[in-house]
């Protein structure tokens, strides 16, 4: 008689490390998407501020990405991370973006005036509502490849005769 599992280890599922570089490019890749397709089929700029350049809006999504990565990242650490918790990563992203975005105009030179109307023109226009979504989505993804525990797939004459 043996103790050892006829079945192997069980296996550990993905790293956090490779968890969240999944689920950060994922969330930029669809963010970007989301908010171009947002722009096609509603037939509207993201931002449309006279004398206001691209940049707010770039940084907005950088800074959005890079907060995402930094509040994804202690949830991943979790042996068994909770999906609920992509809820407050999608507020906490989405909310940076508005202020990165904000901020970002009213560094440019931009005044208050337009800093606000574009910071409005984000809530208004629905680009809030993807960056929520996309990152509730991109969570998800990189919870689900961090609480998966299953190995590496074997075709029947890869495995051993003791199996």
């Amino acid at each position: 008689m043996t103790l050892r599992d006829p079945h192997g280890p069980v296996p550990e599922g993905v790293s956090a490390f490779l968890a969240g570089v999944v689920g950060t490019v994922c969330f930029g890749a669809f963010a970007i998407l989301g908010l171009g397709m947002l722009s096609y089929f509603a037939d509207v700029d993201i931002i449309s501020v006279e004398g206001l350049t691209l940049w707010p809006g770039v940084a907005g999504m950088a800074v959005a990405i890079a907060v995402f990565a930094l509040l994804l990242a202690p949830v991943l650490r979790r042996s068994l991370p909770p999906y609920g918790a992509m809820v407050l990563v999608a507020l906490g992203t989405a909310l940076t973006h508005l202020a990165a975005v904000w901020l970002s105009a009213m560094a440019g030179g931009s005044g208050l005036a337009h800093a606000s109307a574009a910071a409005s023109q984000i809530v208004v226009r629905g680009s809030s509502l993807v960056i929520i979504v996309v990152a509730l989505i991109a969570g998800w993804i990189a919870v689900a490849l961090r609480r998966s525990r299953s190995g590496t797939p074997r075709w029947p004459w890869e495995r051993s005769d003791s199996e």
